[in-house]
């Protein structure tokens, strides 16, 4: 595979880009593929999907139609958890890539840790994958530190990344900490609390300080964190442009502290079968 793009040092994880477009709920074909295209074009070099979110094809499409090569892009996505027997997993996998439209994906998550969810027949199946070349690395989605070490223990690949919600309300120092300890990549979905960081006090103030906007405050404040990254979901031009803006905002100590010291804690996605249930 040829080398992705140079990209600056501070912008990348572990040769993942640091921002990237998440893309849950944007299952409108047209409008899929034209903020794939939008961001890529805009600068974007990591795009998340899942099957879950059945949209594969159409952010395959964005991949394609955008003046970008494909070895530039990052590009991950994610097994379902009904999908997670070995079998399954080796052949949704390969549907996944059918849809979009690649040879291989840079990074394929677990979704969650249930359902068909087994450590010792899933995680082998990812590593058969790894192996023959149709993923670049293994993650993992929603996993608390028992899953990550469970997960750890049985792989032969290494665990790359694991996708867990994270934003000023839902700091998750604790993943964060085991993550630098043990070299494991955060990436923050929904880092902008679905919305509700628009309305805290404290970002607001930030914000106004450096006359951004309150999603840049807080996807500076993530991006500043070692080892994090985050993908915000966007799909109009000028939300992804001005999530984008975010690389170029730096927080002081102070605005740090004062997003630190937010005294809310939400959890925005919280299903059922979540393994802190």
């Amino acid at each position: 595979m040829a080398q992705r793009e140079e990209l600056d040092d501070e912008r990348l994880l572990d040769g993942m880009p640091r921002l990237g477009l998440g893309t849950w709920e944007n299952t409108d074909a047209g409008t899929c593929a034209e903020s794939v295209r939008q961001a890529l074009e805009m600068g974007y070099r990591h795009i998340d999907t899942a099957q879950a979110y059945d949209n594969e094809e159409h952010v395959g499409d964005g991949i394609a139609d955008a003046d970008v090569d494909r070895e530039d892009v990052f590009l991950a996505t994610k097994i379902w958890t009904s999908n997670l027997a070995h079998e399954d997993v080796i052949h949704t996998a390969k549907e996944s890539l059918d849809r979009l439209g690649v040879e291989y994906v840079d990074l394929l998550y677990v979704h969650w840790p249930a359902d068909e969810y087994d450590p010792e027949d899933t995680l082998p199946a990812f590593d058969q994958l790894y192996d023959d070349g149709l993923i670049e690395n293994v993650g993992v989605s929603n996993f608390e530190p028992r899953h990550l070490d469970e997960a750890q223990d049985v792989l032969d690949a290494p665990l790359f990344a694991n996708q867990v919600e994270m934003h000023p309300m839902l700091p998750q120092d604790e993943l964060v900490e085991y993550g630098r300890d043990n070299d494991v990549n955060i990436v923050a979905y929904s880092p902008l609390a679905r919305g509700e960081v628009f309305d805290v006090p404290e970002i607001q103030e930030v914000a106004e300080k450096h006359d951004a906007s309150a999603a840049q405050v807080s996807l500076a404040w993530l991006l500043q964190k070692d080892g994090v990254a985050a993908i915000p979901k966007a799909s109009s031009e000028d939300h992804i442009r001005d999530n984008w803006g975010a690389l170029d905002l730096e927080l002081d100590d102070e605005d740090v502290a004062k997003i630190d010291g937010i005294d809310r804690r939400e959890r925005e996605v919280d299903p059922g079968f979540a393994p802190w249930n």
